[in-house]
């Protein structure tokens, strides 16, 4: 369950403040159609997780345990920082596509968003770490889930409440807490996956 429930806090934490949120909560203002648009986070979350999170597991077929959990480490580390640095939206990415419908829109949009994003990054690393692919991606596209659903319902009230510096660095210290863990494992210190 660890690969169910780890990815699920790691990509949740990870998503405050970042640009496809950012992209949920314009394209609610833009539509007013909350479902449409949770369908199509749903379905774009899927499959860009699920060829993330392939390449993950295949890539950790290469490395012996020491080097992947040293590779984890050093790319957790990394994430942890990158958490850190506060994404922005161009406008233009949602607003070319209205046309096409709240759903189609969102599908389309938010599958380019995350190309390269720290929560696909994010997803080939937990895939390479955890040994259930499938529970993997179903708690990072969970993770997303609880990160985007209630800025489309809600609009701005999780904004408006809670720091978002504050909720930036508690995803970056998740992240660093993840490179110890590899770091650990490397250094045969940790119990395994």
């Amino acid at each position: 369950m660890e690969s169910l429930f780890v990815p699920t806090a790691i990509v949740a934490l990870a998503e405050i403040g970042d640009k496809t949120q950012l992209l949920a909560l314009l394209l609610a203002a833009r539509f007013r159609k909350p479902w449409p648009i949770i369908w199509g986070i749903v379905v774009a979350t899927l499959a860009n997780h699920a060829a993330a999170g392939a390449i993950g597991n295949w890539v950790a077929s290469f490395f012996s345990t020491t080097t992947l959990s040293w590779i984890l480490a050093a790319c957790f580390a990394a994430v942890a920082l990158w958490t850190l640095i506060p994404d922005k939206l161009d406008d233009d990415e949602a607003s070319s596509l209205k046309r096409y419908g709240p759903f189609l829109t969102t599908l389309v949009a938010f599958f380019l968003a995350e190309m390269g994003d720290k929560t696909q990054i994010a997803t080939v690393m937990l895939a390479a770490q955890y040994p259930d692919f499938i529970l993997v991606v179903i708690g990072t596209t969970l993770g997303m889930l609880l990160a985007n659903v209630p800025v489309v319902l809600a609009g701005n009230f999780a904004a408006d409440r809670l720091p978002l510096t504050l909720i930036r660095r508690l995803a970056a210290l998740a992240f660093a807490a993840l490179a110890l863990y590899a770091a650990a494992q490397a250094l045969g210190l940790g119990s395994g996956a």
